[in-house]
C-alpha cells in the first residue's frame, strides 16, 4: 500500500506535470477585435530603423510588438514575414456552417506573458480557458485510461485533490489499470526510493531517462505519447536535457537534497514546486488582468489567430508580409550606428533597410543557405552539422498533418467512462492519446468542442487529430484522402461505433517542416551558435528551436528578449559591452550585485546556474549583462564611458 500512495503522488510531478507542458504545444491597450481583421494601408518602406525582426511567427511578431510596447514607441522597428500573413503555423478558420478550426496549434498551457500581452492589446476579453477537471485519456488495451487531475480548487485544496480526488492519483494507483501492478512498483521504487545515477558523461535521450528513473512501462503507456503530442518526435533521439530540460532537472533538484542519496525524484519536484510557489508569490500577476490558472488549457474565442491578428492591427506599416530575407551585411564604421544591411525580395522588387540591431526568428532550416554567409560565415555550417550518431544533417523539422473532422455526437461510442466523467458522447476531456504500441497511426486526438465554446454546432464533436512525425515521415507521400482515411480509422478504433457515418472534413494542413527536434547534440550546436553571437553585436539568431516549441514559449521569448534588445539599444550608443570592461572596474562598481571577480562568461554562467533558469542561457547571459552595465552607468555616472 505505502508504495502505491507514494507511486501516486508522485505522478503529480511527473505524468501530470508532463502532460500540462506537453499538452500545449498541439496546441491587446483596448483595441476593438474586429479592427484587426482591416486591411492594412499600404506604406512606403522605411530605409532605417533601430531594430529588425525577421519573421512573423509567434516569436517574432509578439518580439516586435514587446520592443515597440516596452519603448513606448520609441524604437523604431520593422517586422519582416516572407508569407502573406504574420502567425507562422498559427492559422484558425471559421466555417460558414459555424466550425472553428486550427491549422496549428489548437490551445496553449497558460502563462502570465500569455495574459499579459492579451491585455496590452485588449484581446482579454476573448480569452477562453478548459474545465479544469477535464483530463487527458490515453489510449490502452481497447481502453480510455483517464490521467491524474484535480477538480479545479485552488492553492492546497488544489493539490488534495488532485491526489485524493475522484481522478486524483490514489486512485489511478490503486483502481487504474494503465499501468501494471510490476509497473506501478516500478514506478514508486524510483520516485521513492531512489534509481541508478545518470551515465557519467553521457546524454540521455528521453526514453533512456524516464526508463532508468521510472520503468520502461511508464514510459511505453504514459510520456511517449506525449512526446508524440508535442514534438511530434522521436523519444529514441530527443535529448532529455534539450527537449524536457524542466523536467530533466527535476533529477537535480533531487540530488541536491543531502538525505536523498539515490536521487529519488518525488522529493526534488516537491522542493521545485515549493520555490515556484515561492517565485509565484514574490511575483504576482498584475492585479489589472483577467483571473488565470497556471498550465491551464487556454485559447481565444475565434481561435488563437487572434493574437498575431491584433498585433498585425497594432504595428500596421511597421510589418511588412512577402518579404523574403535575402542576405544581411555589415556596415564597417557607420557613424550612425547603423552597423547592418538587410536585404529582401519583395513583391515591389528588392528592398534594403539600414539597422541597428536584427533579430532573426526564422526556422533553422531557412538558415541552411546564403542568408547569414556574409554576416556570420560560421552559422551556415552549424546549420548544416550532420550527427551521424542519429543520421541528421541540422536540425529536423519532420512532417505533420493537422486534420480536424466532425462526427454527429450519436456515432460516438455510448459508454460511461470512469471515474465519474460521464458519457464518451459528450467527450469530457481534453484528448486522447495513442502511444506507438497500440497500432493507431494517429498521434493524438485533441476534443476541439469540449475544450472552448462556440467550436461547432451543439449536435456534432470536433475532433483535432496530428499524425505523422519523426515516426512516420511517409506521411507526407500521402494524398489528403488518404491520410483522412488515416485518421478516420484511428477515430473509429478509439471513439466511434461501427456504424459511425463518415467524417465531415472541416479542414486540413500538412506541414512539410512542423517542428524542430531537439535531439541529442542539440544544446552543443546552440552552444556553437552562441559563440558565434558573441562576436557580433547587435545579431540574434533566434527561433523556437532555441527557445521552446510551445505557444507559451513562444509568447514569453517575446516578452523577455525585447528588454534585452532595448536595453541593448539604449546603451550601445556611448557604453562597451560588459566583456569588454576590465574585470576590476566592474568588481569595484558592482560587486554587491554581481559575481564578476571572475571571467565574464564564467560569472554569468554561475549566476545562471542560481536562478530559477525559467529563461534560456543566452538571453539571461544578454540581460545580465545589460543590467550589469546599467550599474556601472549608475555608479560612475561622471564618466560618459568605461574606460579599459
Amino acid at each position: 500500500m505505502k508504495h502505491n500512495v507514494k507511486m501516486s503522488a508522485y505522478l503529480v510531478l511527473s505524468i501530470f506535470s508532463v502532460s500540462v507542458s506537453l499538452s500545449s504545444a498541439f496546441i491587446l491597450p483596448q483595441t476593438n477585435l474586429a479592427r484587426s481583421l482591416q486591411p492594412l494601408q499600404a506604406a512606403a518602406s522605411p530605409s532605417k530603423v533601430d531594430c529588425i525582426v525577421v519573421g512573423g511567427g509567434i516569436s517574432g511578431c509578439t518580439l516586435a510588438h514587446n520592443i515597440d510596447y516596452q519603448s513606448s514607441g520609441d524604437i523604431s522597428v520593422l517586422l519582416t514575414e516572407a508569407r502573406d500573413y504574420i502567425g507562422g503555423n498559427v492559422k484558425s478558420h471559421r466555417t460558414q456552417n459555424g466550425f472553428l478550426w486550427e491549422e496549428g496549434p489548437n490551445s496553449f498551457a497558460t502563462q502570465p506573458s500569455i495574459i499579459r500581452i492579451s491585455h496590452e492589446l485588449g484581446i482579454a476579453d476573448q480569452l477562453v480557458f478548459a474545465n479544469e477537471r477535464l483530463p487527458p485519456w490515453v489510449n490502452h488495451n481497447g481502453k480510455l485510461h483517464p490521467l491524474p487531475k484535480g477538480q479545479g480548487g485552488k492553492g492546497p485544496k488544489g493539490q488534495l485533490e488532485l491526489v485524493f480526488g475522484p481522478n486524483g492519483v490514489l486512485k489511478f494507483a490503486l483502481v487504474g489499470d494503465l499501468l501494471s501492478w510490476p509497473g506501478k512498483i516500478r514506478a514508486g521504487i524510483g520516485a521513492f526510493l531512489g534509481h541508478l545515477p545518470p551515465p557519467e558523461g553521457k546524454e540521455e535521450t528521453i526514453r533512456e531517462w524516464v526508463s532508468r528513473i521510472l520503468g520502461e512501462e511508464v514510459f511505453l503507456r504514459c510520456i511517449d505519447p506525449f512526446v508524440s503530442g508535442v514534438y511530434a518526435g522521436n523519444p529514441e533521439t530527443l535529448s532529455m536535457s534539450a527537449a524536457l530540460s524542466k523536467i530533466n532537472r527535476i533529477e537535480s533538484y533531487a540530488y541536491d537534497i543531502d538525505w536523498n542519496k539515490f536521487g529519488a525524484i518525488f522529493y526534488g519536484g516537491l522542493a521545485r514546486q515549493v520555490e515556484l510557489t515561492k517565485e509565484r508569490k514574490a511575483n504576482p500577476p498584475n492585479p489589472e488582468w483577467i483571473d488565470f490558472e497556471y498550465g491551464n488549457p487556454g485559447s481565444y474565442k475565434e481561435g488563437l489567430s487572434t493574437l498575431p491578428k491584433a498585433i498585425e492591427q497594432r504595428l500596421g506599416d511597421k510589418v511588412k508580409t512577402q518579404w523574403k530575407l535575402v542576405t544581411i551585411e555589415e556596415n564597417v564604421n557607420d557613424p550612425d550606428g547603423f552597423k547592418f544591411t538587410a536585404t529582401y525580395d519583395t513583391p515591389d522588387g528588392i528592398q534594403k533597410v539600414q539597422t541597428k540591431s536584427i533579430v532573426s526568428t526564422i526556422p533553422a532550416h531557412a538558415l541552411q543557405g546564403s542568408v547569414l554567409e556574409s554576416i556570420m560565415p560560421g552559422a551556415k555550417d552549424v546549420f548544416n552539422t550532420i550527427r551521424s550518431n542519429i543520421q541528421r544533417k541540422g536540425i529536423y523539422y519532420p512532417p505533420v498533418a493537422a486534420v480536424t473532422v466532425a462526427y454527429p455526437k450519436s456515432s460516438f461510442k455510448d459508454i460511461e467512462l470512469p471515474n465519474g466523467f460521464g458519457n464518451l458522447q459528450n467527450l469530457p476531456g481534453f484528448g486522447s492519446l495513442n502511444p506507438r504500441t497500440e497500432g493507431v497511426r494517429t498521434l493524438g486526438t485533441l476534443w476541439s468542442s469540449s475544450l472552448f465554446p462556440g467550436r461547432c454546432p451543439d449536435d456534432y464533436n470536433l475532433l483535432l487529430n496530428y499524425i505523422g512525425g519523426s515516426r512516420d515521415i511517409s506521411i507526407a507521400d500521402l494524398t489528403e484522402d488518404e491520410i483522412i482515411g488515416e485518421v478516420d480509422k484511428g477515430c473509429r478504433k478509439v471513439l466511434l461505433k461501427n456504424d459511425a457515418p463518415a467524417p465531415k472534413v472541416i479542414g486540413m494542413k500538412v506541414w512539410p517542416t512542423a517542428i524542430p527536434q531537439y535531439e541529442l547534440g542539440h544544446a552543443d550546436l546552440m552552444k556553437k551558435l552562441e559563440s558565434l553571437e558573441k562576436d557580433k553585436n547587435g545579431l540574434w539568431i533566434c527561433g523556437n528551436y532555441r527557445t521552446g516549441v510551445a505557444f507559451p514559449d513562444c509568447v514569453t521569448f517575446g516578452y523577455e528578449h525585447a528588454s534585452i534588445v532595448i536595453d541593448y539599444l539604449k546603451n550601445s550608443n556611448n557604453e562597451k559591452t560588459l566583456s569588454q570592461v576590465s574585470v576590476q572596474e566592474v568588481v569595484e562598481k558592482v560587486e554587491d550585485s554581481f559575481d564578476l571577480s571572475v571571467p565574464y562568461d564564467a560569472a554569468s554562467k554561475n549566476a545562471y546556474e542560481k536562478s530559477d533558469k525559467s529563461m534560456s542561457y543566452s538571453s539571461f547571459k544578454a540581460k545580465y549583462e545589460a543590467d550589469a552595465i546599467k550599474l556601472v552607468k549608475s555608479k560612475n555616472a561622471s564618466k560618459t564611458s568605461i574606460e579599459v
